[in-house]
């Protein structure tokens, strides 16, 4: 079943001098209960900017998202306020999204009383969120300095999951951690999806990174979807040439997956999307 449906979306930001850029073509796409969606891209691909507009944080210009059947820009202030608390967002830098003069306690709280959600003894409900994302109660009396990278994060993970969404966007959540703890949120980011039946947009640069937590996979390039498909079917068979080259330039894991071309440095121009060819069921790739 269908969460949410994204339909020839296009997005601009303006310039002081000149005409705006547009950063989204024509992007859709839909994001199905349960799922893991995953959206990789080099930067300036256009996929932060996606996952800003699902959330509601930045408008769009034309084209509709509709979530659970209803428009996302059409919601009164009431229904706005209940789509904030189903849908919500782990942010890629945990130092810019928790603020540095709350303690955890209140981080973790501060949806739920936003929200005027009844948890009953918060102390006892922010030990419980602390535990789900592994981290003991003696972090509830701190505040985010005295926290290390992989600490603020899970803190961040337990904020969102506090006023109980449905549809998680996740920014880059482990690009900005150290090697050495971002298998461990990654792999917390997937056990909390499969406990908790989340619905993920889960948007990387790294292909294995995304291929490792993700169901389908989205391939983005100068803000138009390349090509979509099922993860191992999209690592099996890629048709796209902006793909391939995502998999030449990103570390093997897998010998079988080895390839022998070499990586250009260039931006190649593959032109506007005219339409898409259908290569199975849930396998498309652009048409130039």
């Amino acid at each position: 079943m269908s969460l949410m449906t994204i339909e020839q979306v296009d997005k601009f930001y303006p310039q002081k001098v000149g005409s705006p850029v547009q950063i989204l073509h024509s992007v859709s796409f839909t994001i199905n209960e349960g799922e893991v969606l995953g959206v990789v891209g080099e930067s300036g691909s256009g996929k932060s900017t996606l996952g800003k507009l699902l959330t509601k944080i930045e408008s769009y210009q034309h084209g509709s998202i509709h979530f659970k059947g209803q428009p996302i820009d059409t919601l009164s202030k009431k229904e706005l306020k209940n789509f904030r608390r189903q849908v919500q967002m782990i942010f890629q830098d945990p130092d810019s999204s928790l603020n540095p003069r709350m303690k955890v306690h209140d981080i973790i709280l501060e949806g739920v009383r936003g929200f005027g959600i009844q948890v009953g003894d918060e102390d006892a409900f922010v030990q419980e969120r602390l535990n789900e994302v592994g981290l003991s109660s003696q972090f509830k009396d701190r505040y985010p300095s005295e926290l290390s990278g992989g600490q603020k994060q899970r803190v961040g993970i337990a904020r969102a999951l506090a006023v109980e969404p449905e549809f998680l966007v996740a920014d880059e959540p482990i690009s900005a951690l150290d090697v050495s703890v971002q298998a461990q949120v990654l792999n917390l980011i997937r056990k909390l999806q499969r406990e908790k039946a989340l619905t993920y947009l889960f948007i990387g640069h790294d292909l294995n990174v995304v291929r490792y937590i993700s169901d389908r996979i989205i391939v983005m390039y100068n803000g138009s979807i390349l090509e979509i498909a099922e993860s191992e079917e999209l690592f099996s068979n890629p048709k796209h040439p902006y793909t391939k080259r995502l998999m030449d330039s990103s570390p093997v894991q897998h010998p079988k997956d080895r390839r022998v071309n070499e990586v250009s440095v260039d931006r190649p121009d593959y032109g506007a999307v005219k339409s898409y060819q259908q290569i199975s069921d849930s396998h498309l790739v652009a048409v130039h």
